[in-house]
């Protein structure tokens, strides 16, 4: 029956669509005690006196199942805990970005093995890399011959990473694909 006064800054979020107290509309449901021990099943009118007596509130914690489940606790509280779960859960989750190593036909050496050190720094964190290989000018006549330089750093990458797309030519630019093993 109580609302704390922070909880009505988040009205849209996914967690207040939970039914509490009056606004449950179902004749029986299945009652789920403070400490996590299961009640029964109850009429509301019963439910809702329990929740009065423990001075709590009756939360609709899963609406689909049948009889739908409530929970006798602290709205709040619930909330706090719920919103809590979800961040730690979203810690633990890891974006695979995909980065991109931009070369040209005409490169050296040693400008090569910084990129495929840049490119082996990225795998290792997880992340798929984009190699782009881009022509300029007279260089697009000789596109064919530049392959071998994709091919090149794939080998170089080929103990840690595999080829996900061909080079493949898209205009003025050749790509391919590296993902982790």
């Amino acid at each position: 029956m109580r609302y704390p006064f922070f909880l009505s800054f988040m009205e849209g979020k996914k967690i207040s669509e939970l039914l509490i107290n009056g606004q449950i509309r179902e004749k029986e449901v299945r009652v789920i005690g403070e400490h996590g021990e299961q009640i029964g099943v109850l009429s509301i009118q019963e439910a809702m006196r329990m929740a009065e007596e423990a001075e709590v509130d009756l939360i609709m914690v899963a609406p689909k199942a049948a009889p739908p489940v409530c929970r006798l606790a602290d709205y709040g509280k619930y909330r706090y805990e719920q919103m809590r779960k979800e961040k730690e859960a979203k810690k633990k989750q890891h974006v695979v970005e995909i980065k991109e190593i931009r070369l040209s036909p005409n490169i050296d050496t040693n400008d090569l093995n910084t990129k495929v050190a840049a490119a082996r720094k990225f795998l290792s964190k997880g992340d798929r890399v984009k190699l782009t290989l881009r022509f300029r000018g007279r260089e697009m006549a000789h596109m064919s011959a530049s392959k071998h330089i994709l091919d090149d750093v794939a080998e170089m990458l080929s103990d840690i990473a595999n080829v996900e797309k061909a080079a493949k030519v898209e205009g003025r630019t050749m790509t391919m694909f590296l993902s982790k093993k």
